[in-house]
């Protein structure tokens, strides 16, 4: 009886440990196999650059003023109308100036008339001075005679040279009086697109102290970026550096240039100093406008034909330029020690430690999700 009881628990035993064993066996094999997120490593190029965030402005851009007094009578143009140069944008009453220019006229006739008038006085006291000379020779005249015939000679003569001066004076006149007909006639000083307009039709505009803003015009064709660049990164940049931006209405669209200049004036934006790195952009297709907030790319640095993997893909560091990877290989992965070089915020350079074709581990899967 007491064995028949030891054989139960015997059974029980190995019926419960039979049942481990099976519960284990089945956990091992349908225990998920580890996916990995995983990448192909290629031969690439490896970028360094700045990010900055720009405006931009038209290359050309000019304000369009009046140089005369008066009432803006017409204006020829609307905003967004594109003008050529020496088109006419406008006209200011002109009555004023036309009526200076025929008082000018009026007070030439009377001195040219006053010269005609003086040049024959002045011819008869030149006969009048040659007969008393001649007389005088004979005796028949006196001194004083002689003398009162060459001093009327003398003052002819400097009449003459008076009206003269007054004439030139009044042609100097004349031809202000004209040029201030001409700039009541406001043409385009260049071939634009009308972006503002600071005077309406029946204002008046006074230029004697400063010249009054009438409109301003803009030649989109070619545009001009204003990167702001952070102090921190300004000492890096210098004219001829690549540079490339994007606009928030295209993320897929580079328009390329080269740095002209950098503004030596810093602007403070929120107690943080930026400076202006300039570079133009052509606008053949009118697609860029004014203001236009730029993505902007200054090219630093760029190496060709390297190994390149993810920044994502460096393990623990290890050392100085030395990181640990993970690789896969037949389902299997198996850390690895590489030695990087130049680097950028996505992209790192492998100097040591892989080879194109191999597979690098950025990520793990599990479940169907990254983790």
């Amino acid at each position: 009886m007491k064995n028949k009881k030891n054989f139960k628990k015997i059974y029980w035993l190995l019926l419960l440990l039979v049942g481990i064993g099976i519960f284990w066996l089945w956990s091992v094999l349908n225990k998920p196999t580890p996916q990995y997120q995983t990448l192909i490593v290629h031969k690439g190029v490896l970028q360094q650059n700045v990010l900055a965030t720009g405006k931009l402005d038209a290359l050309r851009k000019v304000d369009v003023g009046a140089q005369a007094s008066g009432q803006l009578q017409t204006l020829s143009v609307s905003i967004g109308d594109k003008v050529k140069k020496d088109q006419l944008l406008g006209v200011i009453d002109p009555e004023q100036a036309e009526n200076q220019i025929k008082e000018v006229d009026a007070t030439l006739m009377e001195l040219r008339a006053q010269r005609q008038q003086a040049v024959a006085e002045s011819q008869l006291a030149k006969q009048t001075l040659m007969r008393q000379q001649a007389l005088a020779k004979t005796q028949l005249i006196s001194r004083q005679d002689l003398d009162i015939a060459t001093t009327d000679l003398a003052v002819k003569q400097a009449q003459i040279a008076t009206i003269d001066a007054q004439i030139k004076r009044n042609q100097a006149t004349l031809s202000s009086a004209q040029t201030n007909l001409e700039f009541t006639r406001i043409v385009a000083p260049m071939g634009g697109e009308v972006t503002q307009i600071t005077t309406l039709q029946g204002q008046t505009v006074i230029a004697a102290q400063q010249a009054p803003n009438i409109l301003t015009l803009a030649d989109l064709g070619t545009m001009l970026v204003k990167a702001q660049v952070s102090e921190a990164d300004v000492i890096r940049i210098k004219p001829g550096l690549k540079a490339w931006f994007t606009v928030l209405g295209d993320q897929t669209t580079r328009y390329e240039g080269v740095i002209k200049d950098i503004l030596p004036t810093p602007e403070k934006v929120n107690e943080a100093i930026f400076y202006n790195a300039r570079f133009e952009v052509p606008n053949p297709n009118g697609l860029l406008r004014l203001d236009m907030t730029a993505q902007v790319h200054i090219q630093l640095a760029e190496i060709k034909d390297i190994i390149t993997i993810p920044v994502a893909a460096l393990g623990e560091p290890v050392g100085e330029n030395r990181y640990n990877v993970t690789v896969l290989r037949n389902g299997e992965t198996k850390v690895r020690e590489v030695t990087i070089g130049t680097r950028n915020d996505t992209q790192v350079q492998i100097i040591k430690g892989l080879e194109e074709g191999e597979e690098v581990v950025t990520g793990r899967l599990s479940d169907g999700g990254e983790q």
